[in-house]
């Protein structure tokens, strides 16, 4: 199978919007319409509850690594063609074709990706990210200063460089797409839980 065969189905794999059909099916929530209209898991907690919350981030990782795991069996030894696949991935979370481009923010489909190519980068993001929602509240706040640790320690461990500038790649998208998050937290309006 060629890689842009396997990057479209990368591409269409993170566009399915789990957390919309998931919530709309078992709570006839649409999730774009209540609380910060993001489609993703923690959105789908607050509109639909924790069991659907976390079973919408299960999926949305899913659809991160089963076609980096894919790749990396169809493409050995070209770990360059897995991340093509994995930004792939992401950037169908965050641009799904279905929904006018208006997707997620990345958060757990990046995790679904860095958990088959750098789990040491998505082991340090989500232990920062339970420590700082732990303390603070705040999902935002915990998602940004998890993908920075999670790029630190891709750069650092990583044995490929493309594996750490896929990180770069992905979590800078994720901090992009807080941005309404960072001005919220910089004027100390953020939503909590």
């Amino acid at each position: 199978m060629s890689l842009w065969l396997l990057a479209l189905l990368g591409y269409l794999s993170g566009s399915i919007p789990f957390g919309l059909l998931l919530a709309r099916w078992a709570r006839g929530v649409d999730v774009r319409e209540v609380g910060s209209g993001n489609i993703g898991a923690t959105n789908v907690v607050r509109a639909a509850g924790k069991g659907l919350g976390l079973l919408v981030l299960v999926l949305d990782a899913l659809k991160g690594a089963l076609p980096v795991s894919l790749t990396l069996r169809l493409i050995p030894g070209e770990p360059i063609a897995a991340c093509v696949v994995g930004a792939c991935a992401v950037l169908g979370h965050v641009f799904p074709v279905w929904l006018r481009l208006r997707g997620g923010k990345g958060v757990a489909t990046a995790a679904g990706v860095l958990g088959v190519l750098a789990p040491w980068a998505l082991l340090a993001g989500a232990g920062v990210w339970l420590v700082t929602f732990g303390a603070f509240r705040m999902g935002s706040l915990a998602s940004l200063l998890g993908a920075l640790a999670a790029v630190v320690v891709a750069f650092s461990v990583a044995t490929h460089s493309e594996v750490a500038w896929l990180t770069g790649f992905v979590c800078s998208l994720i901090v992009w797409r807080h941005r309404g998050n960072l001005r919220r937290l910089w004027r100390r309006t953020e939503h909590r839980f």
